[in-house]
């Protein structure tokens, strides 16, 4: 599939709900005692595939009309936990289901097969599991024998997803734990909308710096209904387009005081020079002349692609640090935004760590190729806005993953879709 893109934007939009929030809600609420509801007013294909695998552990979970209603697990052993191409569910739900004793398959799509698993399978391997590869990849792969706590080491520069797994699973294992995280530990934002999401199931994790202890033995317990939060992912796309448009764009239904890492948006773009204003719920995104700048991502690797946008008509060069792990996403991010900023005539280069932005004039020279990746073919839609001419966007239905509507949301504000 693909699209032809133009136009100026402005005018409001309220993004969908938090995609890592909603993941982190229903696996709570899975693993509870009674059934809850969950207020999501719209879904993508990461959330589905995570209520398509806790529905194959034994949960009975449904969405209508913006509402998922859970029905906690009554373990179904052996079953295969189809993960599309979410790498969240494969990473939370793998510590999950090996608590469980659930001995599960789980396949994956895309490019999920092929990301690195082996710092959690490992960890796990040492802790009562074992693994069965029925491929080279990563997936297919399953899962067998029940995983028990103890004392945990986990990396931190790799994933926060395979620290999060954890921490859903361990306070159902029958003795306490300890989590040791060494090194940096990336996206830590992350880990702490895990925690307040055990917060909110009644599940206690004590934490000190990197080190995280857990009881064991604890039981989930959701309130009866909870609401899923605006999503700081998907609003950075209309915020970056504000301030390098002709017009304003206000963001709406957003909370200001999020955990949500991705909200740091604002921070990265005020220190470019941007002006945006912050009030209530709603986010005002002003045309603003950009700066190049210094940007240390190490906390906000999914931020990259849209503010290599907003560094492309920077004055200057913009260089975003700690963003090797971008390789390893749905694409290699860093070679496809180069990709996508060279058919846009703008230059860029890829260090080992690093990825620089030499701003200047985009302009319109070339069919865009998204790479499957959600957070790439979103991005060359908000730079499309100022470069002039018709952008073709190859592979566009990959935002489904995260943002189903983001094209019809495109053309509200005024941007023309073909």
């Amino acid at each position: 599939m693909e699209k032809s893109v133009h136009g100026t934007l402005k005018g409001a939009v309220t993004p969908p709900p938090s995609k890592s929030q909603a993941h982190r809600l229903l696996i709570c609420a899975a693993l509870g005692t009674e059934p809850c509801s969950i207020v999501c007013s719209i879904v993508n294909d990461d959330i589905m595939a995570t209520m398509r695998c806790l529905n194959a552990l034994g949960a009975e979970i449904s969405f209508s009309s913006g509402v998922f209603d859970v029905h906690p697990i009554a373990l179904v052993k052996g079953g295969t936990l189809d993960c599309g191409e979410s790498g969240s569910t494969l990473r939370f739900l793998m510590s999950v289901a090996a608590v469980l004793g659930a001995d599960a398959t789980f396949v994956g799509a895309g490019k999920l097969p092929q990301r690195p698993m082996e710092a959690l399978t490992e960890v796990l391997a040492a802790h009562g599991v074992s693994f069965e590869r029925h491929s080279a990849d990563e997936l297919p792969v399953t899962c067998s024998g029940t995983l028990q706590g103890g004392n945990f080491t986990l990396p931190g520069n790799i994933s926060s997803q395979y620290l999060t797994g954890l921490l859903f699973a361990l306070p159902l294992a029958a003795t306490d734990s300890e989590i040791e995280v060494t090194g940096g530990l990336t996206s830590a934002s992350y880990i702490d909308m895990t925690i307040d999401a055990l917060r909110v199931a009644g599940i206690s994790v004590e934490r000190r710096n990197n080190i995280f202890r857990i009881k064991g033995n604890q039981c989930y317990r959701m309130p009866g209904r909870v609401v899923v939060e605006g999503d700081w992912s998907s609003a950075a796309f209309w915020v970056v387009a504000g301030v390098i448009g002709k017009q304003p764009l206000e963001i709406c239904g957003m909370n200001n005081a999020s955990l949500q890492g991705d909200s740091a948006i604002i921070d990265h773009l005020r220190s470019m020079g941007a002006f945006i204003t912050v009030e209530d719920d709603k986010v005002a995104a002003m045309p603003s002349h950009l700066f190049g700048a210094e940007l240390d991502c190490m906390d906000t690797p999914d931020l990259v692609p849209i503010l290599s946008v907003a560094a492309a008509v920077a004055q200057g060069t913009t260089t975003f640090t700690n963003v090797g792990r971008l390789r390893f996403k749905e694409s290699d991010r860093l070679a496809a935004m180069k990709s996508v900023l060279e058919s846009f005539g703008i230059v860029s280069a890829v260090g080992e760590d690093t990825f620089t932005v030499y701003g200047g004039e985009p302009r319109t020279v070339a069919p865009v190729d998204s790479f499957g990746d959600h957070r790439i073919a979103m991005s060359a839609a908000v730079l499309s806005t100022v470069a002039g001419g018709v952008t073709v966007i190859k592979g566009s239905g990959c935002v489904a993953k995260s943002y189903p509507s983001f094209f019809e949301d495109f053309a509200s504000l005024g941007g023309v879709v073909e």
